[in-house]
This record gives C-alpha cells, sequence and structure tokens, in this order.
C-alpha cells in the first residue's frame, strides 16, 4: 500500500503536522471477537420461550393461491401454529419486498412467502413445513424485461405497479440522482430522461462513432450470513424489539411500525453484528417475524437457509444498456446516447436514475441523451448492492471507451485524461459535481510500472475507472467525559466494516488522547442519537463529522475547566497525550483524569463534560478509482486468470489506513465476481437455477490475485479530516477492466457479464484469429469509421 497526498486537513483546526491519531492502521475493534468466533449473531440468540420460524416460500413465480392446508403440519410433535396471511392483521398493500410479509391471494416471484410453520425447535419447524399443502394455479411468468415491455406481454400487476416513495432501494444506496422516473403503464415502473445539447451535431462531428449492447446479469450480495431476526414482545408496555443484522437500524423501525401498525415509540431494533450487507440487509424478514411475534405473544426466531436467502431476498437489477458514442481525431467526446432497460424484479427499486446518471458522469461530453426504463418482472424485487448499479454503469461507459481509444489510436489513459469530469461539471441529471479526484488517481496510474509495461508492449493489461458521488444523511452523536477519564461515545451507526475505529480515531484527534480512552457504546434505536444507514458509504463521512463536532465541544468543555484549575486562559492551553498544559511552561498541567475527578465528584463545582454533535452534510463527496487487471487468456478453453490488479482510489484522507485498505480489496474480489462468475440465471418459467453455493459461483482465494493499493490523499471540503466515502468505488472497476485486458490480448470485445469461459470462447470463435492490434489496424483504415 502506498500513499499519495497533499496537507491539508479540512474540517478542524488540526493542522497535518499534529495528526498522530489519525492515519494510524487501527485493528477492528470486534476482530478478535470475529476470528475467535466469540461474537454473536443473531442466529445465536435464544431467548426464554422463544419458538422457531420456517418459511413456506412459492415455487412458482406467478400464481394464485387457491388453498393452503396446515392440518398434518400442526400435527408434527413440537409445532406452535401455521401462520397464513388470514391469521394476520391486514396491513397495507405490499409496495415492496419488506412489505410483503406473506401472500394472501397471488404470488409474484418464486420465493415470495405465502406462510410460516413456527415450531419449539428448528428440527420440528421443518419438519413441519414439509407437509404444508399449498395449491397454487400458475400464471403466466414474465421473465424477459425486453419482452416485458411489448405490448402484449403478460402484465404482472394488471391493477397498476405499486409504488411507495420511501420504500425503494434507492433510498438506502446513498446516492440518488436528482432526476425522477416518470408515471407509466403497462410492466414499465418508470421512465428517466437526462438530455444535454444536440445529439445530432454531436454526432455530425464525430470522426469515429463505436455502438454496442452491454448486459448484466443480477447478482447476489454473497453475503456469509442469511438474513435473520429474532422478535419479542415486552409483557409489561406492550413494545415490540427486534435484534437482527440489519445495515439500517432507524429505517428499519420506521418501516416495521408502519407496516403493523405500531407508534414508533413502541418498536426498538437492536443491531447485532452482521455477517455481510453490501446493501441488502433494510429489513425483509423484520416484519414478517415482528408480525409472528406480536400474532403468537412469544419470542419468535427466523433464520433464513441459504437456498431461502437466494430465492427471496433483493439481488442487484439485471441490466441492458445500449451504448452509442462518438469522439473526433483529436480525441475528445462529441455525443452519448444510450437506452437503458433495468430489470426490477416484481417491484418498485427506484434505482433507474442513479444507473443512468453514473453511465454518462465520468466524462465530459457537450451532447448527451441517456433514455431509461425500469420493468417489472415475475422475479425477486432488485435491490441495493455495493454502488447500486454502478458496476452495471461502469462496465458499459468503461469498455466503450477503451473501445473508442482504439478506434482513435490513442492511448486509453490519455483519452480518459482528456474527457475526465472535474469538480463543477455536470452530471446527466443537471446538477454539478463537488470536489473529485478523478485525474488526480488517473494521474498515478501513468506513473505506475504496470502501466509503462503496457505501454512497451506487455500484452493483457485493461484499464478502467469507476466512481461513486457519495451519500449523505442527518447524524448526532454525544461524548462524554466519565469519572475515571474514559470518554464514551454514543452514535446511532451499525459497524459493518470497521467504521467504529475510524470515529474512535476522530474523537481521539480531536480529543488529544490514547485511543485506549475512547469507548463506543453498544447501540439500538431507543438508546442511541439518530444516524443514517451503514450504506453509500457514508458513515465515516456523515457519522463522522457528528462525532467530530461532538468531540470538539468536549474539547472546548475540557480546557475551560482545566484554565480554571490552572489559573490561565484557555487559548494559552492545548491538550495532548491525556493532559492539558500551558504553553511554554510544561509543568504547568493537569490530566483528563484530573478534569474527570473535578466534574463528577459529589458535591463539586464544575459541571459535567458531555457534548453532543450534529452534521447534515449538504453536498456529497465523490470518490473515484481507477483499476488496472492483468490477466491471462487460454485460448483453447475461454478461462481468464487475472494475475496481477492495482487499484488507485482518492480516500479523501485516509482515517484507518489497514481498515481502508482491506474495505478496497473486498470491493475489488466482489468486482472480480462480476467480471468474471457471478450471475442469477433464471429459465423460461422465471424458477432461479443458481439457488445454492453449488449452481451460483463466487471467487475464491485459488481466483483472487494479489492486490495492490495506492491511497490518494486529496481532502474533501466537508468530510471529517478530509475522509471521502471508500466502500463503494472499489467494485466499479473490476470488470470493466479485465473485459479491456481480454480485448488487449485477444481482440475479442465481450459485452455481457459475467465474462464466462464458455461466454469468452464463443466471442474467440466469432473474432476468429485476428489479433487485437491487426483489428484496430484494419477499423482504422477507413478513416469516418461509423461502425461499431
Amino acid at each position: 500500500m502506498t500513499f499519495a497526498h497533499d496537507d491539508a486537513v479540512p474540517g478542524t483546526a488540526i493542522s497535518a503536522s499534529q495528526v498522530s491519531a489519525v492515519g494510524r492502521g487501527l485493528p477492528l475493534s470486534d476482530g478478535r471477537e470475529k476470528v475467535t468466533g466469540q461474537i454473536k449473531y443473531t442466529g445465536d440468540l435464544v431467548l426464554p420461550g422463544m419458538v422457531y420460524a420456517r418459511p413456506i416460500l412459492s415455487p412458482y413465480a406467478h400464481a394464485r393461491i387457491i388453498s393452503i392446508d396446515g392440518d398434518a403440519a400442526r400435527r408434527v410433535p413440537g409445532v406452535v401454529a401455521v401462520v397464513t396471511a388470514a391469521d394476520l392483521p391486514a396491513g397495507r398493500p405490499a409496495t415492496n419486498r419488506n412489505s410483503a410479509i406473506l401472500a394472501g391471494d397471488r404470488v409474484v416471484f418464486q420465493g415470495q412467502p405465502v406462510a410460516v410453520v413456527i415450531a419449539e425447535s428448528e428440527a420440528s419447524a421443518a419438519d413441519g413445513a414439509e407437509l404444508v399443502a399449498v395449491e397454487y394455479e400458475p400464471l403466466p411468468p414474465v421473465v424477459d424485461p425486453l419482452q416485458a415491455l411489448q405490448a402484449d406481454a403478460p402484465l404482472v400487476w394488471p391493477g397498476g405497479i405499486p409504488k411507495e416513495a420511501d420504500g425503494s432501494a434507492e433510498a438506502h444506496a446513498g446516492a440518488a440522482a436528482h432526476g425522477e422516473q416518470t408515471e407509466t403503464r403497462g410492466n414499465v415502473a418508470g421512465e428517466v430522461h437526462f438530455r444535454r445539447g444536440s445529439i445530432v451535431d454531436g454526432f455530425a462531428a464525430a470522426d469515429v462513432v463505436v455502438e454496442h449492447t452491454y448486459q448484466t446479469h443480477a447478482v447476489h450480495q454473497g453475503y456469509l450470513e442469511p438474513h435473520a431476526s429474532v422478535a419479542a414482545i415486552d409483557p409489561a408496555s406492550g413494545a415490540l424489539t427486534l435484534w437482527t443484522a440489519t445495515q439500517g437500524p432507524f429505517g428499519v423501525r420506521d418501516e416495521v411500525a408502519k407496516l403493523l401498525g405500531l407508534p414508533r415509540r413502541k418498536v426498538r431494533i437492536v443491531p447485532m453484528a452482521v455477517g455481510g450487507g453490501f446493501g441488502a440487509k433494510y429489513g425483509i424478514l423484520e416484519p414478517l417475524v415482528g408480525a409472528l411475534a406480536l400474532h403468537l405473544n412469544r419470542p419468535v426466531r427466523m433464520v433464513l437457509t441459504r437456498i431461502e436467502d437466494f430465492q427471496t431476498t433483493t439481488p442487484s437489477p439485471a441490466c441492458t444498456i445500449t451504448l452509442k458514442t462518438g469522439a473526433n481525431r483529436d480525441g475528445r467526446l462529441t455525443a452519448l446516447e444510450a437506452n437503458v432497460v433495468l430489470d426490477s424484479g416484481a417491484f418498485v427499486s427506484g434505482l433507474l436514475p442513479v444507473v443512468c446518471n453514473i453511465l454518462g458522469g465520468y466524462y465530459r461530453v457537450l451532447a448527451l441523451e441517456i433514455r431509461g426504463v425500469e420493468v417489472i418482472t415475475t422475479k425477486p424485487m432488485a435491490g441495493a448492492y455495493r454502488a447500486p448499479t454502478g458496476p452495471q454503469a461502469t462496465f458499459a461507459i468503461e469498455s466503450q471507451m477503451d473501445e473508442m481509444a482504439r478506434q482513435l489510436n490513442l492511448d486509453p489513459l490519455q483519452f480518459r485524461l482528456q474527457n475526465a469530469i472535474e469538480s463543477g461539471d455536470p452530471m446527466p441529471d443537471g446538477a454539478a459535481w463537488p470536489s473529485v479526484g478523478l485525474k488526480a488517481c488517473l494521474d498515478q496510474v501513468e506513473r505506475h510500472p504496470l502501466w509503462q509495461a503496457h505501454r512497451a508492449g506487455t500484452p493483457g493489461i485493461g484499464l478502467a475507472i469507476g466512481g461513486w458521488p457519495g451519500g449523505t444523511a442527518p447524524a448526532a452523536a454525544v461524548c462524554r467525559l466519565d469519572s475515571d477519564g474514559t470518554i464514551f461515545l454514543h452514535v446511532g451507526s451499525v459497524d459493518i466494516t470497521g467504521s467504529d475505529t475510524s470515529l474512535t480515531l476522530i474523537a481521539a484527534e480531536c480529543l488529544g488522547v490514547p485511543l485506549e480512552r475512547i469507548t463506543i457504546l453498544a447501540r439500538d434505536t431507543d438508546l442511541s442519537p439518530i444516524a443514517g444507514p451503514a450504506g453509500g458509504s457514508m458513515t465515516t463521512y456523515t457519522v463522522g463529522a457528528a462525532v467530530l463536532a461532538a468531540a470538539q465541544a468536549a474539547r472546548q468543555q475540557i480546557l475551560a475547566v482545566a484554565a480554571e484549575l490552572l489559573e490561565a486562559g484557555e487559548e494559552d492551553l492545548e491538550l495532548r497525550d491525556g493532559q492539558v498544559a500551558v504553553r511554554g511552561a510544561p509543568s504547568r498541567r493537569v490530566t483528563i483524569d484530573e478534569v474527570a475527578r473535578k466534574t463528577t465528584e459529589v458535591g463539586g463545582r464544575y459541571q459535567p463534560i458531555i457534548a453532543q454533535g450534529r452534521s447534515a452534510l449538504a453536498t456529497q463527496a465523490p470518490s473515484f478509482t481507477a483499476q488496472l487487471a492483468q490477466i491471462t487468456v487460454n485460448e483453447a478453453t475461454g478461462r481468464v486468470r487475472v494475475v496481477r490488479n492495482v487499484i488507485f482510489q482518492d480516500v479523501g484522507r485516509a482515517i484507518n489506513p489497514l481498515l481502508i485498505e482491506g474495505q478496497i480489496h473486498g470491493g475489488a474480489a466482489q468486482g472480480l465476481g462480476w467480471g468474471l462468475f457471478e450471475q442469477m440465471v433464471y429459465d423460461e418459467n422465471s424458477q432461479l437455477l443458481s439457488a445454492s453455493l453449488l449452481d451460483y459461483t463466487l471467487p475464491t482465494t485459488a481466483d483472487v490475485p494479489p492486490f495492490e493499493v495506492v491511497l490518494i490523499e486529496n481532502p474533501s471540503p466537508n468530510g471529517p479530516l478530509g475522509a471521502r466515502p471508500v466502500g463503494e468505488p472499489p467494485i466499479l472497476a473490476g470488470a470493466p477492466a479485465i473485459a479491456n485486458a481480454i480485448r488487449d490480448v485477444t481482440g475479442a470485445r465481450v459485452t455481457e457479464l459475467p465474462i464466462t469461459s464458455e461466454r469468452l470462447w464463443r466471442a474467440l470463435q466469432a473474432d476468429g484469429k485476428t489479433t487485437a492490434r491487426e483489428s484496430d489496424r484494419e477499423r482504422n483504415t477507413h478513416g469516418k469509421d461509423k461502425s461499431a
């Protein structure tokens, strides 16, 4: 891991030379518990009197429910109840996956829950579930989104597509485009149209025009821990408590309260350790498990099996992008035109504006026209997955940029640098990009030995970039000094990938105390200040800003007390290493411990040290990445192996380089999965054929190359200590970098992900024995080439 940075430290009075805590590689706060197996996940939780729930999932993608017979299941020893929609209070009509608690008269995707067997043991619940007889009347499935657009296609929702603005996956994405979807009809949930300049004039000015159709399939988030929730009712107050693996406890609380008709104050969410989320854990099981606990007045636990999780949760949407771009001989982009079809599954995801905005957002182009449609099909509702819809859009535009550079006989890095957006440039939706570091990433690529090797003629090296606008959400934090000198931080964010360590470093830096002095308290929605979801790469940016504000306020309180104790002016004091000293007179000092005692002792005259901090950042902090992938290809079998991967990323300020590097490794590995392995395959009846880890291929340690990470420190003007989002960008550039490396070494342009051995082999057969360089020479002998 290497660094490239400047010395600015925005967002605080601390100078770069004073930074001591920030920039240290602090391990996960719960790392030891995790590697030793001591940490408690939701599936480990056992409450007195608890029963176990097993869902009955529809085997059909589209069918009417004629009857549900649970008599045989009820006779199984240990079975407590067989629950159907008729047993639960009538709630709101299902408008999203969270609100599709149990199907009533019809199912709209394979895996939709229709009943639940509840028993005294997991084994009894499973035995009972085998005996529930459900009679269905199959209805025509709607599988292919392109066919779903046809006028004679069966309708998933004959009475109109149910919609709810605040229930979409896009609300959890953390980077919504400013454009809105228009109301439509049939199987089309919405349309987006972004336009800038004259697309006709733009293509007329082009010397080279390239057009391709890019296809990506649905991809599962691939977390280790399937969805799990436990619910219980307080016998005195009637309040519902849910222990759950969730990324967004406050959002889940609000959704559960709304669905079950409870006041929010009567719903408490206790986040448990999360065994991976990546955008998928925002409340799928909680409303159902909460409803079951209310129905039985007993604690209920539901933990999905791996197959159930594949069938009934929210994978990323499949996407088809037809992209046409033009450029002149000097390498200036003149026009970009695209048509996007997003397969949203059975409910509206709201992700269409995001994919369209990213697709046309990386490069300057005067003439732009992007049209998108979100299509409803009989599949599970699409949801957020790390940089939601970013991998789909980035694969298309970065493959296209590589092909444009080849046809123009230009260096692909210089071509990108020439057209890359800068701060203030417009996005497709009309909003201006805030401070961006895309060119800083590309500058580092140019200096790297692997890119120098590519320029020297080493084959099989591909380049791609990717960027994430970043998310914002209001957040608050409380910082208090206890009697023994411990500093407690109260936050409402969920720590999935080490955000607690970053928050600790920010507070320690501001307060001038050792890291071990700071403790972050366990959080739940009854006891913690508000925070946005742990998604969209926003936690350190938003909650970190609140923590910094709280720590700064607490610092001022500590200095005020110390000033009285030392009989000095506050402006003459410095706080460092757990001590407050008078500048120039180091013997005149007081420790944090002494301040703690003075502010907590009985009869004392100093007020306790406690401060709150709040943030509501209005400006996003985009984060960009560039990746180099070096590959080998067995042209006889089509097998691709990535042998080297270099990731350059603008992280703003590296609060915790160790965990930032881990985040980047994880995202890059997922990008490799998108590129070569992962896809959810459905047959003509909308049946999922890859519903287990035997059929759904994830990259293994044998497939993942050594990662080299170059951290670029281009501080965000608004982020705490200059921090930017980290988690989303690494996944974006992996697949197109691999595709571009394949094009470089074989001459074949593969436009469908994942690039399986079979797909590449077929592309190689279609391409014949023409090499990439021969192909380029052929294309560039025709002057103004308008063909793909």
